[in-house]
């Protein structure tokens, strides 16, 4: 029963509500008309824009999706091939370089060593 009156009362309150606007609208009848239907055809064309520009969103990132998933291993292997090549073409050259050090590890070792030998030998003779 209480939610019948509740019902009777809302309805009461909106038709109420509607009259009010209706007779205090500084617009006649037909001017209100055809305002409403004004906004309603823009209501419409701008949700039909909105639909538009959702379906170009949804397909630029379908698309997107689609480029990634076909282009990123392709690239990533290609990167792959590269980082190889470039590690094989510097290989030799490492090498020369670990071997030149090598050299002149050894040529300050023996340097050393023979400023070692000059000081003693200064220290014995004085």
């Amino acid at each position: 029963m209480r939610a019948k009156t509740f019902l009777i009362g809302l309805s009461t309150g909106i038709v109420g509500g509607i009259a009010a606007v209706l007779f205090t609208t500084p617009q006649t009848g037909e001017q209100l008309r055809s305002n409403i239907l004004e906004n309603s055809k823009k209501a419409k064309e701008n949700l039909l824009e909105l639909k538009k520009q959702t379906i170009n969103l949804k397909n630029a990132t379908f698309s997107l999706k689609n480029e990634v998933e076909n282009n990123i291993p392709k690239i990533i292997t290609d990167l792959r091939d590269s980082i190889s090549s470039f590690k094989q073409e510097i290989e030799p050259d490492a090498m020369k370089l670990k071997e030149e050090i090598e050299g002149l590890q050894k040529s300050i070792t023996e340097i050393e060593n023979n400023l070692s030998e000059l000081n003693n030998k200064k220290s014995d003779e004085q």
